[in-house]
C-alpha cells in the first residue's frame, strides 16, 4: 500500500469529486501518486445505429471524447504536487475498475459511493459495492 498508487475511479459526479478529497489526503498520506479512471459505457447493438444515425463505434469515441474533455477541466482545477495519471477506459464499469484495481501498481481504491437504499439499491448496479468485495487491495468507500 504504502508505494503503489491510489485508484480514484469518477464519474465525474459530485458524489465523485467529494472522494477525490479523500483520495488525495490518502495519497499525501503515503506520497504516492493517484490514477484517475472513468470508464465510458460500451454502446452496443444495431439499435444505437438507427436511433442515433451513427454507429456504436462513432458513439463510443464520441463519449470518449467527452470523457477526456472533462478529465482535462478536472485536472486544470486539481492543485496538487501529486504524480497525476489519468485513464479513460471503454466498457462495464466493474469489470474495467476491478481490471486496473488489481493491478500491480494500485495499493488502495478510493470510490465514491452512490447511496442507494431501498428498491433503487436492488434495480441499479452499485459499483462501489462490487468493487469493495472483488478489489484484491484496500477500497475505501465514501459516502
Amino acid at each position: 500500500m504504502r508505494t503503489r498508487n491510489i485508484l480514484w475511479p469518477t464519474d465525474f459526479s459530485d458524489t465523485a469529486s467529494h472522494a477525490l478529497r479523500y483520495a488525495i489526503e490518502m495519497a499525501n498520506l503515503y506520497n504516492v501518486g493517484i490514477r484517475i479512471l472513468n470508464v465510458v459505457d460500451q454502446p452496443l447493438g444495431d439499435e444505437n445505429y438507427m436511433v442515433l444515425a451513427i454507429t456504436p463505434e462513432e458513439l463510443a469515441k464520441t463519449m470518449e471524447d467527452a470523457a477526456a474533455k472533462q478529465m482535462h477541466e478536472l485536472l486544470a482545477q486539481l492543485k496538487t504536487d501529486l504524480k497525476v495519471e489519468t485513464v479513460i477506459r471503454r466498457g462495464d464499469a466493474v469489470t474495467e475498475i476491478l481490471a486496473e484495481a488489481n493491478g500491480e501498481n494500485i495499493g488502495m481504491v478510493v470510490i465514491a459511493s452512490h447511496g442507494r437504499t431501498g428498491l433503487s439499491h436492488f434495480l441499479h448496479d452499485n459499483v462501489a459495492e462490487e468493487v469493495a468485495n472483488k478489489a484484491k487491495c484496500p477500497v475505501l468507500v465514501v459516502k
